[in-house]
Formats: C-alpha cells, sequence, structure tokens
C-alpha cells in the first residue's frame, strides 16, 4: 500500500487548526465558569447588602447611604464595578432570585441586570427562557422587551388567557403551528422612518433588505431570508413575491406581502395564488405548507376575518408600526382580554 506523503504547508496549516480549536474551546469554558463565579458573586452580594440593611434600619433613606458609602469604599479599594447602581442591582438580583440554583450561566450579568428591571414574574420569566433559547445578545432582550413582545404575541391572535400567560412564563415562545409565528403588530422602529412619514412599498422593502439582521429578529425563531422579489409565472405573466423566507423550525416557507396602507380583501387572493404555486413548484416532500404574511399599516377586523375565512392555505393578516408601541396601552389589552375570559369561565 502506496504510502501518501503530505505537504509540509497542509501539516503545518492542520497543526494551526487544532491549536486553534483547543484554545477557543478552553475561552469557552473560562468564559462560562467566570461568567458562573460573577453571578454568584453578585447574588452574595445582593444578600449581605439585604441582611445588612434589615439589621440597620428598614426606612428607604438609611438604604440609600448605605449604597453611596459602601459604593466610595469598595471602590477605592477594589476598583471599578461598585457604583451605586451596580450594587443596587446587586442587591435586586438577590431579592428577584432567592434561590441562588435557579440562575442560569447561559445568561450574563447584563442580562439579568435587563431582566430584573421587570416586576412581573410571568413576563420576566418569559424573557429569560426566550433569551436562552434563542440566543439573544443583550441589545436583542432589550429591543423585545422594548417592542412589547411578550403583551404583542399574548395579544396576537385575540385569545389571550391564563393558559397562554402560563405556557408563556414556563417555555418561551415554542413553534408549533404557523399561528405560532405570527405578531401583530410588527415594529419596525429600526427603519427610523418618522411615522407622518408617507413611504412607497419598494422603498420599505429595500429599507428591510438592508436591516435584515433587525428584520429577522422581529420575525423571530427559525427564519431565513431566502430573497426578495421572487419571480412567480402564472400563464405568461410574471409575478413577484416581495420577500421570501424559510423558517428551518416549522419546515415551511414563509412569503410576506409588504402593503404601505390599509388591507383590502383582493390582497389576500394575491397571496394565496402564491402559496398555491409555491406549495405545487417550490416545496420539496420534506416542507410543510408555505404561509403567506400580508403586512399592512392597518386592518379592518370584520373585513379580515370574511377575506381571511375558509381558505385552505395559512394566510395572516398583520399591520406594522414604524415606532416603539405603547406599553401602557398594550399592557392595558392584555389585562382587558384576561379580565373578559375570567368573566367567561366565572360559574
Amino acid at each position: 500500500m502506496m504510502k501518501i506523503i503530505r505537504k509540509p504547508e497542509d501539516v503545518f496549516n492542520e497543526l494551526v487548526e487544532q491549536i486553534k480549536s483547543i484554545i477557543l474551546t478552553s475561552r469557552i469554558k473560562v468564559r462560562a465558569v467566570v461568567n458562573d463565579e460573577l453571578l454568584q458573586s453578585y447574588w452574595n452580594i445582593g444578600k449581605q447588602i439585604i441582611e445588612k440593611d434589615q439589621e440597620g434600619n428598614l426606612r428607604a433613606e438609611y438604604g440609600t447611604k448605605l449604597l453611596i458609602k459602601l459604593s466610595r469604599q469598595l471602590t477605592k479599594e477594589l476598583g471599578k464595578g461598585f457604583s451605586r447602581s451596580n450594587l443596587q442591582n446587586m442587591r435586586n438580583f438577590y431579592t428577584t432570585y432567592q434561590k441562588c440554583q435557579t440562575l442560569s450561566g447561559k445568561l450574563s450579568w447584563s442580562h439579568y441586570c435587563e431582566l430584573i428591571s421587570l416586576e412581573d414574574t410571568d413576563k420576566r420569566s418569559f424573557y429569560e427562557k426566550e433569551t436562552i433559547n434563542s440566543n439573544w445578545s443583550v441589545r436583542e432582550l432589550q429591543r423585545q422587551m422594548n417592542t412589547s413582545l411578550y403583551e404583542r404575541l399574548l395579544l396576537s391572535d385575540g385569545k389571550a388567557n391564563k393558559e397562554m400567560v402560563l405556557k408563556l412564563s414556563r417555555e418561551g415562545q415554542i413553534l408549533e403551528t404557523a399561528t405560532d409565528v405570527i405578531k401583530d403588530p410588527y415594529v419596525f422602529e429600526f427603519l427610523g422612518i418618522p411615522e407622518s412619514k408617507p413611504i412607497l412599498e419598494k422603498d420599505l422593502e429595500e429599507k428591510l433588505i438592508r436591516h435584515i439582521e433587525d428584520f429577522l429578529l422581529e420575525l423571530g425563531k427559525g427564519f431565513m431570508f431566502v430573497g426578495s422579489q421572487q419571480r412567480i409565472t402564472l400563464g405568461n405573466k410574471h409575478n413577484y413575491v416581495d420577500m421570501v423566507f424559510y423558517n428551518k423550525i416549522l419546515k415551511a416557507y414563509v412569503l410576506i406581502d409588504l402593503k404601505t396602507r390599509k388591507l383590502n380583501h383582493t390582497d389576500v387572493g394575491q397571496i394565496n395564488a402564491y402559496l398555491n404555486y409555491y406549495k405545487t413548484e417550490i416545496n420539496e416532500e420534506t416542507d410543510n405548507a408555505p404561509i403567506g404574511i400580508i403586512l399592512c399599516t392597518s386592518k379592518d377586523e370584520i373585513e379580515a376575518e370574511y377575506a381571511l375565512g375558509g381558505l385552505s392555505n395559512q394566510v395572516f393578516a398583520s399591520s406594522y408600526v414604524l415606532y416603539l408601541p405603547d406599553k401602557e396601552m398594550l399592557l392595558q389589552q392584555v389585562k382587558d382580554v384576561l379580565n373578559d375570559d375570567a368573566e367567561r369561565n366565572q360559574p
């Protein structure tokens, strides 16, 4: 058997890759250990502050003075990282997560600083699960909180109830059906378009493509961008789907039709034809039925109900906004829906 003589440069390159792999794997392990130790240290510091605070005086002004004095002394002796606000975060960290075992090493201190700002336990649990499940950076977590993802998911199909609240808090967002990927409204604040400025559909599409990473984050888990203006030939006429994505979790193409106006019932017929084409011409045997989403500035609920009803394809109409939603308004809407649900279920 003839022995293969390898080139010296190939041997060298292989050695470099092996060493890089060892170092990078080691660094990941070290970061994980350091992160765990940091979280436990900050949790213990918060515990000590609470215990000494309660031992001395329960008045709020005493706690404030304690943190100011503590910050100065620790900064003097240990350096940065002990500002009054950071010590306050450590204090809140302990009061929010009173069992150290519940902390996740998959989240950083910066993640927890965002999470402890949420007073609602179910909401905080949802964002915690989603950050872990979707591997959100701190910036991505901040955006999802600022755009009220939790409330939008609860309101998306108009059926918010206590079971939905508990499911989201226990598991995060689980994608099982097409309905699970839909939000209403979608928030495109990352485009920087003034609310009052009119925009053409072509320009909206171009801006979404330029900000595709932000758009994918807004769409949610499992989305991959396939392309824009994807041609569909029906008869002798060429048609174009504004944006096409593929969701690897649902194993389905997602076709998006952009409208810079209110939903019209004729829009539904158009995207329904596109879905039939994809189902017949594009889908592989392993693909599930494609999903169609019409993104519009607004919709009449009754017209949308009749236009979308009775279709064999999965077609949804959602509105989008170009600014951060009013959190108080969304919170009130969720409360109203939950209250209505509770009244209906009363004996």
